[in-house]
């Protein structure tokens, strides 16, 4: 177990005198002041330990609570909270990966925030991380966000403890917007903090927050949902053999808290139904269709099964969403089964009468803006493309 310690944030404390004088009502309302004052300084001195629910702190995507601790599988789930006071530390635990050293391609990358800046960014390579995130010689109101960067399959944390010295803990407030993105490695922003497109998948170099997803929402000012899995489609995972890859494909596991090739304990994420009564997204993003091209290719006949298949993906959608706009979209690592997306819309459209879903592409990522890792799309293609699709949602909403 490491111990990650932040370099305390010392600030200037503003000292007020109090005036004495002979008048007895002004003394007994000055010592009820000190008293008042005193109460407050030793609420402030109070360390107090919390485990992270619902109760006590806001959920990032999907998450799960049980056994005293909150899992988090899925890009981009997490906590977030406020409070007021002088200290704050995090424990984290890992998964089994966490503490095996030929697992360091897969373990999980953690980020941690105070007040929008990222103070910690860690992978978690012990089987316990403890980060002091905060501290201060003054008590200030201070908001912390935790959040996964890496994506689930090949890792899992559970935040087992939130420690502060000052007030309760509690949620910060849900923004007017909630939006669910389900998508692939793009979703993930797998390789973006590697710029060679020779280099391959290692975790470290996975950041959802740099991917366009995670900055639409920023950009809309809305809540985040991410479901996504590198290599993932809707009838075949990435493929270079010619061979159909069933066992990667995204509706399959929509349903499911996520997917994760190992336990974290007894958490598995594949194993537990989401529950569909929570807060339902507003609008729906789905970015699905760069693996299923590597196996359909110009085949008519397979991208009219993709076609089928993503109809029947919106099924399910629409039915566990049942007032969410849903926006189909393709496009930024190639837009050649994007035709089909569009047939799919109108052919579910046709068949159901639904017409709250509408579909966007993508413009293709340009050599001239760079590649990440193995090469997918770099920061500078992210950006355009959150820009694109932010308007595209505005428009949506009105």
């Amino acid at each position: 177990m490491k111990r990650i310690k932040l370099i305390p944030l010392f600030c200037a404390a503003a000292v007020s005198a109090l005036t004495m004088t002979g008048c007895g009502d002004k003394i007994s309302a000055d010592n009820s002041a000190d008293a008042s004052i005193t109460e407050e300084s030793q609420d402030m001195n109070t360390e107090r330990q919390f485990t992270a629910n619902e109760e006590t702190v806001k959920l990032l995507g999907r998450t799960y609570f049980a056994d005293g601790k909150l899992y988090c599988a899925l890009s981009g789930t997490g906590a977030e909270f406020t409070f007021t006071g002088t200290k704050c530390t995090v424990t984290v635990d890992g998964d089994p990966n966490s503490g095996n050293p030929t697992a360091a391609d897969n373990q999980a990358r953690v980020g941690i925030y105070v007040n929008g800046e990222r103070v910690i960014d860690d992978m978690v390579d012990n089987t316990q991380e403890i980060y002091d995130v905060f501290e201060s010689d003054t008590p200030q109101e201070v908001t912390v966000s935790i959040m996964k960067l890496s994506e689930s399959p090949m890792s899992t944390i559970a935040i087992s403890g939130i420690s502060v010295t000052g007030s309760e803990i509690k949620p910060t407030p849900d923004k007017d917007l909630l939006i669910e993105f389900i998508g692939d490695s793009i979703t993930c922003g797998y390789g973006v903090d590697d710029p060679d497109k020779d280099h391959h998948f290692v975790t470290a170099t996975e950041d959802v927050t740099k991917a366009y997803a995670y900055k639409t929402a920023q950009a809309l000012n809305a809540d985040h949902s991410m479901v996504s899995f590198s290599g993932y489609g809707i009838i075949s995972g990435y493929t270079t053999n010619d061979i159909k890859v069933v066992a990667q494909t995204v509706p399959k596991f929509y349903t499911k808290l996520g997917y994760s090739w190992t336990k974290n304990g007894s958490f598995s994420p594949a194993d537990i139904d989401w529950d569909f009564s929570k807060r339902q997204p507003d609008v729906i993003v789905i970015n699905l269709g760069t693996n299923d091209d590597s196996y359909t290719k110009n085949e008519t006949e397979r991208q009219e099964e993709y076609q089928a298949a993503y109809v029947e993906f919106l099924k399910t959608i629409r039915e566990k969403n049942p007032d969410a706009k849903i926006l189909c979209t393709l496009g930024i690592m190639g837009d050649r089964l994007f035709d089909y997306v569009y047939l799919a819309v109108e052919a579910y459209t046709q068949e159901t009468g639904d017409t709250n879903i509408s579909a966007m592409k993508f413009d293709p990522q340009s050599p001239n803006d760079g590649y990440s890792a193995d090469w997918h799309p770099s920061v500078t293609t992210h950006d355009k493309a959150a820009e694109k699709l932010a308007a595209e949602i505005k428009s949506l909403i009105g």
